[in-house]
């Protein structure tokens, strides 16, 4: 067995990232591939808290993956790099750190579920990135499994050239063994926990009950070269060599997407995976060119040693007793141990030092680097996720990565005084390692919030800072921004005048407030007549209105969305002031606004449901309930798509609710539609409300 710290050429190497639907067995494939190429001395298991790429204590404590790990197997003098990413879509952005820097995707299916939200979501990801991907029908040993079945809703809802290469001999209880469809020999199980099995001639039983997979395999193969398509249809018998070369081409082109089959727990298959896996996934070197920027445009890197050195950071945690962990994607050149490359996007240098390769939890110390290496590094002064690092002769910049937007939000405030000051780095730290977490202060609110892709996301961040930075926060809904706007028109006048020895202050304005469309915004309208009010004062008239807007007249939120019209008034030719003009603005719109029948406003969220049809009468009788109007509804495959407006206040711990509803198998998205007037019950609660802070 070679060692993994061993320097691996380019084409000796292979990026690999797991993904698909919580559950499906991501976490225990990686674990049981390095168990099987000897990588690691015993077999982890997910809930025993010892797999190998969950480590972390929040990862243990909820026994599901939150963050993206790296392990590597060994197996046919290629160094496989496994990158396992979370399943829950709260961690979508773990995902698409993943992608970036894979060559090859494997999507696990269980064969039980089938393909379910989470693989859509993932593979949609995978499939932006032009991505080869393979699929890994897992859990055949359990009762209910179904190949057959799994593989036409991965054609109906993944990819119609989904093509199995390997196929069970029996399921459930019975799971036997596998055969492969490209040499026709069968891999029947042997026992125990690596895998075992004896390769013999497929039995003519399975040869005749997978004789349509296999036809359908090597027809798909055999229409991408005008050879093998002579040779099949003259029935000579096909080259296996040239067989394997068209059907990696066709991997990498999307024109197959090979399916295998197996047990995550038990490792039956997982031999033969690594065995295809290292044959035909691409290796850095056939893989899509990578294009980078520099001063003048855009150039194509080669992913050989000789080329500029560029690599990605798409990965920055940091624990305490360690420190910042870097891990990054070496796309071109070659580096070294205690090389110093430069990072052009902050103008700054950094020394890696200590370079080394991740193995779950572990580094192993390397003194090199080749192109397509994963590798980590420790202790960067100011480089972070994202961020390119290169020669200090040829600065290039990788694009990043694209981060999903950050959608739902809480409030939060410090536990403590000590936590108080501490809460601003903790927040900050915690966006350093997650770009799809953020934090900001609201001042309309009044409130620290907190975004992120999900409720589990954003609670198991604040369980991060509590561990890792000692801070405590308490959560709260955020206060919900609404508007005041008016549904009438009125006028009325305004009138400032302060006489307290010397020059006062005298101003005098009448104005016609008007709704306008809902987001036109504020409009002031000059109207006046022979200079009853001068014109340099005029604006300041426009400003006293827009500034008391601000706070409304029955709930203290902004005013929006009218026109004020000055159309008369008058001046004192040594007291009138500017400053008197803004207040006596200022004095006619608190007047004149509660004469034009003043209402709120409250935000209303266009939100999209993804959710299996058995449950589709839960979820709409759920929207309905927080006062949700459906927009309407659509079939993609199996799913329904929901759209509906709900408003913003209704939709607390949403995400929670409908996991609930639907055992955790639906999804949702929301986003900012519009404004809308609320009902009067509705309004005479937020004033209520409004009134009872006001007294506190």
């Amino acid at each position: 067995m070679a060692s993994a710290a061993s320097a691996y050429e380019t084409p000796n190497i292979r990026n690999v990232v797991l993904f698909g639907h919580g559950g499906a067995g991501k976490t225990t494939l990686v674990d049981a591939m390095c168990y099987v190429a000897g990588n690691t001395n015993r077999k982890g298991d997910v809930q025993k808290g010892n797999a190998l790429t969950d480590f972390t204590p929040e990862e243990t404590g909820h026994g599901i993956s939150i963050n993206l790990a790296v392990a590597h197997a060994v197996w046919n003098g290629a160094r496989v790099n496994l990158i396992d990413t979370p399943g829950y879509l709260d961690f979508l952005g773990e995902v698409l750190a993943g992608i970036r820097v894979a060559d090859a995707g494997l999507c696990l299916v269980d064969a039980i579920s089938g393909v379910e939200v989470g693989t859509e979501k993932t593979w949609s990801a995978a499939e932006a990135a032009r991505l080869p991907r393979a699929v890994f029908v897992s859990m055949m040993d359990r009762d209910n499994a179904n190949f057959r079945r799994t593989v036409d809703e991965i054609r109906e809802e993944l990819s119609p050239n989904a093509m199995p290469v390997h196929a069970p001999i029996g399921s459930g209880g019975d799971f036997r063994g596998i055969v492969d469809l490209l040499s026709m020999k069968a891999y029947m199980f042997k026992g125990g926990d690596r895998g075992a099995a004896d390769e013999v001639d497929a039995p003519d039983d399975v040869v005749a009950e997978v004789d349509d997979l296999r036809e359908a395999l090597i027809e798909a193969i055999v229409a991408a070269d005008d050879d093998l398509l002579e040779a099949y249809f003259e029935g000579e018998e096909l080259d296996p060599g040239r067989v394997g070369e068209v059907l990696s081409d066709a991997i990498r082109s999307g024109d197959v997407v090979p399916v295998f089959c197996g047990s995550c727990q038990t490792s039956a298959g997982v031999p033969a995976l690594l065995d295809r896996i290292v044959e035909l996934l691409p290796s850095p070197d056939r893989s899509a060119p990578q294009t980078a920027r520099n001063g003048s445009g855009e150039v194509e890197l080669e992913p050989g040693a000789a080329g500029p050195t560029t690599a990605l950071v798409f990965k920055t945690t940091s624990e305490p007793h360690v420190g910042d962990l870097s891990y990054f994607r070496v796309f071109s050149g070659r580096i070294t141990n205690g090389v110093t490359l430069v990072n052009p996007g902050r103008s700054s240098t950094e020394r890696l030092a200590h370079l080394a390769i991740p193995h779950g939890s572990r580094r192993v110390d390397v003194e090199a680097l080749n192109p397509g290496d994963i590798g980590v590094v420790t202790k960067l002064k100011d480089t972070h996720t994202g961020d390119t690092l290169c020669d200090g002769g040829a600065p290039l910049t990788l694009d990043g990565i694209r981060w999903p937007t950050p959608d739902l939000s809480l409030a939060v405030t410090a536990r403590t005084r000590a936590d108080e000051d501490k809460i601003g780095s903790g927040l900050a730290k915690l966006h350093e390692e997650d770009p799809t977490f953020s934090s900001g202060y609201d001042p309309e609110r009044g409130q620290t919030i907190i975004r992120g892709l999900g409720e589990i996301h954003l609670n198991i961040s604040l369980e991060k800072m509590t561990r890792k930075y000692g801070v405590n926060v308490d959560t709260h809904q955020p206060n919900i921004a609404y508007r005041e706007t008016i549904t009438r028109t009125a006028e009325g006048q305004g009138r400032h005048k302060k006489q307290s020895g010397g020059r006062g202050q005298f101003g005098d304005c009448y104005i016609r407030l008007s709704p306008q469309a809902r987001g036109s915004g504020y409009e002031f309208v000059d109207s006046i007549k022979g200079g009853v009010i001068p014109t340099k004062f005029v604006p300041a008239v426009g400003k006293g209105v827009e500034q008391a807007s601000r706070k409304g007249v029955i709930a203290g939120y902004p005013l929006v969305d009218f026109r004020a019209e000055c159309y008369d008034g008058s001046h004192h030719s040594v007291d009138s002031s500017d400053i008197a003009f803004q207040i006596a603005g200022s004095i006619a719109f608190q007047k004149v606004a509660r004469e034009a029948n003043p209402v709120i406003l409250e935000p209303i969220m266009v939100v999209e449901v993804e959710t299996p049809e058995q449950y589709m009468g839960e979820v709409m009788g759920d929207l309905n309930q927080r006062r949700g109007r459906v927009l309407g509804m659509e079939s993609r495959g199996r799913r329904q798509i929901v759209k509906a407006h709900v408003p913003q206040a209704e939709l607390y711990k949403y995400s929670a609710a409908l996991r609930s509803l639907t055992h955790g198998k639906a999804t949702h998205t929301r986003s900012l539609a519009a404004y809308e007037q609320v009902p009067p019950h509705v309004q005479e609660r937020v004033i209520a409300e409004s009134q009872r802070d006001d007294d506190e």
